[in-house]
């Protein structure tokens, strides 16, 4: 009951993270821009922290399973690759037959629906491992989400639509998180090895969206300053990751 109970109240936290959009209107799109960019930062320290410090380890914690833990973290880099060339063939496939913005649009919110049931199903997964997992991992997919979001409401209203409608359907196409978690929940305790596969499987699809999303991302930033803040957001991020295990 615990599980479950943990499950669907970081899962909703995960959820209402779609209405981050809000800010975009408050603040000025310098600052919005700034915030983001550190936001980018902590994701990368909270994604590599949470896939090296918790997810690799305790994946590797079953003696019987070192190859086939390595296997499902290369599954999950591959996993994730091949699902990104994916959504950028659609793009660009939607962009020549379309060439208005808006085609743009039903691809955002399309992809959302599959990256947050993924997402969802990624925490239920942790959670049945442990809850101390759960807990880290839901804490990485929150840094991770909140910058994407941002993004992901300026491209649909770039896209043609207005604000509220922005907000209502990233808000709904989050909520397939919360199918995602429930499906892992059930059907997880009943297939053997669910689990011990998904918590690698993750851990690899945190260090691609790490490695190939985010941190080219920060490097298009070039002044000192800057950059050392990000390493700093970087640090932190990670330094948070290290500090519930030393707290648990």
């Amino acid at each position: 009951m615990a599980v479950w109970t943990y499950s669907m109240v970081s899962v909703v936290i995960v959820s209402l993270i779609s209405l981050v959009g809000i800010f975009a209107l408050i603040l000025q799109r310098d600052k919005l821009q700034r915030l983001t960019l550190f936001l980018v930062s902590f994701a990368v320290g909270g994604l590599l922290g949470d896939a090296l410090i918790h997810l690799i380890p305790e994946s590797f914690a079953r003696p019987d399973g070192r190859l086939s833990a390595s296997l499902c973290i290369l599954a999950g880099i591959l996993g994730f690759f091949v699902l990104e060339k994916y959504v950028i063939w659609r793009h660009f496939h939607v962009h020549a037959e379309d060439r208005g913005i808006k085609a743009v649009v039903p691809m955002i919110l399309l992809g959302d629906a599959v990256h947050n049931f993924i997402d969802g199903a990624v925490i239920g997964a942790s959670y049945l491992v442990n809850i101390p997992l759960g807990v880290t991992t839901t804490l990485a997919v929150v840094l991770h989400e909140l910058p994407h979001e941002i993004g992901d409401f300026g491209v649909l209203v770039h896209g043609g639509l207005s604000v509220k409608r922005a907000l209502l359907l990233n808000f709904l196409t989050a909520l397939t998180a919360i199918a995602g978690t429930i499906a892992s929940l059930t059907v997880g305790p009943h297939v053997q090895g669910y689990a011990p596969a998904v918590v690698p499987i993750t851990a690899g699809g945190f260090l691609y969206i790490a490695g190939s999303d985010l941190i080219p991302e920060l490097q298009e930033e070039v002044r000192i300053s800057r950059s050392m803040l990000q390493l700093l957001c970087v640090v932190c991020g990670i330094g948070i990751m290290a500090l519930l295990i030393l707290m648990g």
